[in-house]
């Protein structure tokens, strides 16, 4: 009799993850991984910091190799191999053989959809020159690094202010770049109120950042050779030797699509607490995969590490025959730039308005520590509530060393579904080195009750 199979396609945080956590429920399981890039499991988060020098060596990023799954795991991880087409009628998968350009199908029992997220490429003049890059898989960290390397560039440009555009700005300053930000929004890091990311837009500049916003994009200027020579917007010109695209990822849903798998939030996937897509036998998990957002009760699309290993997590307990859920998320996120940190979780005013909600908000600026203790820096910390009952419905903290970490007082407040009155009676740790005698979560949320 043959053993029941199981398909993973994407073999990064989320396909892997719920790979290994099906073979620990059941040693009978039969577990193919195709993953299209050289490489399985690695921090894809820590790709800016890989590209700035601050890691020395790829090999730290990856968590577990394809040969280590293999013969550890007994998790046939095929690298290289390229699904590009679901046959649900069928029950199975036809992969590329990227080493020998082979195509060859592959049964299954149950599939495993986590096909992640992919960079957003305009369509615009000299997009696939020389010396323009994006930054999404570990193989496009390692060109990236390999570039800068090799060209040593003095001018570089970064094209979108959001997370990734934040940290390779950082990235390129510590290789010793000029570097300039194009954004054609009026802000930087649009998941930050305006006021919040004025903040984060004045450290740029004070860091040397030249900050172009509201200056879409409309192509590049290419040499003979084939190389970016400048990068061209609505208003101007901009000579480079080394370029970022960084303006937006979108879940990588295509093949899904194509099979039939119904789509939601932003064109993700769509799936239950159980990551089930409606489709016996076929699950999906990952920046490819929507999630719940706790705070609005709606289906919400984020890419980021910690949900894909829940989701995955969760998928392969499920695939196993086990009973797990996700319940969902409240869009928690943390970057920085040099010393300045940046965080956030929940709705934002924007989302705010779009769901119709009477809110209330405030923002206060404070310490890190005992404002008498040394080495006190300055926080920003932004709160949300519903008007009436208090509930809290976000939080933005922008400010030095010690600042965002607090962030996950307020996103587990936010999974509890506590007031401000609930989070002012928190009962927070206190010393001088670490906060002041009322946290500045804590501040921010005394405010906002005086005016409930």
């Amino acid at each position: 009799m043959s053993k029941e199979k199981l398909v993973v396609i994407g073999g990064d945080a989320a396909g892997m993850s719920a790979a290994s956590q099906a073979r620990r429920q059941r040693s009978d399981l039969d577990i193919i991984a195709f993953e299209k890039t050289p490489h399985t499991s690695y921090a894809a988060c820590g790709i800016p910091y890989y590209v700035g020098d601050m890691i020395k060596t790829s090999d730290q990023l990856v968590a577990r190799a394809p040969e280590v799954f293999r013969e550890k795991q007994n998790i046939d991880a095929r690298v290289l191999h390229e699904v590009v087409e679901i046959d649900l009628e069928g029950r199975r998968v036809k992969a590329v053989n990227l080493s020998e350009n082979a195509e060859s199908w592959e049964s299954f029992d149950k599939l495993l959809i986590a096909t992640g997220a992919s960079p957003i490429v305009p369509d615009v003049p000299g997009k696939d020159a020389e010396g323009v890059f994006t930054i999404s898989s570990l193989e496009s960290g390692l060109r990236c690094r390999e570039a800068l390397d090799r060209l040593n560039p003095r001018n570089a440009v970064v094209i979108g202010g959001g997370y990734i555009g934040i940290e390779m700005a950082e990235a390129l300053l510590m290789r010793g770049c000029d570097v300039t930000m194009i954004e054609m929004a009026p802000q930087v890091m649009p998941t930050l109120d305006q006021d919040m990311a004025g903040i984060v837009a004045q450290k740029l500049a004070d860091d040397g950042v030249e900050l172009l916003l509201e200056e879409p994009l409309t192509g590049f200027d290419v040499d003979s050779n084939g190389r970016v020579l400048a990068v061209t917007t609505s208003n101007r010109t901009i000579p480079t030797d080394f370029t970022v695209l960084a303006i937006g990822i979108r879940p990588e849903s295509n093949l899904a699509a194509a099979a039939g798998v119904p789509l939601g939030d932003r064109n993700a996937i769509r799936i239950n607490e159980r990551m089930e897509t409606g489709i016996e036998g076929v699950w999906s998990a990952g920046d490819c995969a929507e999630s719940k957002h706790l705070v609005s009760g709606k289906p919400f699309w984020v890419a980021l590490g910690t949900v894909a290993n829940k989701h995955g997590r969760v998928a392969g307990i499920n695939i196993a025959g086990g009973n797990a859920v996700f319940p969902g998320v409240v869009g928690t996120a943390i970057t920085k730039f040099n010393e300045l940190e940046i965080a956030r979780t929940g709705l934002q005013q924007r989302e705010i308005d779009k769901l119709g909600i009477d809110s209330i908000s405030a923002k206060i600026h404070s310490k890190t520590r005992a404002h008498y203790y040394p080495g006190a820096e300055l926080i920003n910390v932004k709160l949300f509530a519903e008007k009436g009952n208090g509930r809290l419905l976000g939080a933005q903290i922008i400010g030095g060393p010690g600042s965002g970490k607090r962030i996950d007082t307020a996103a587990a407040a936010l999974h509890a579904g506590m007031t401000i009155e609930d989070l002012i009676n928190l009962d927070l740790s206190y010393a001088p080195p670490f906060s002041p005698v009322w946290d500045p979560l804590q501040i921010a949320a005394r405010v906002l009750l005086s005016k409930l």
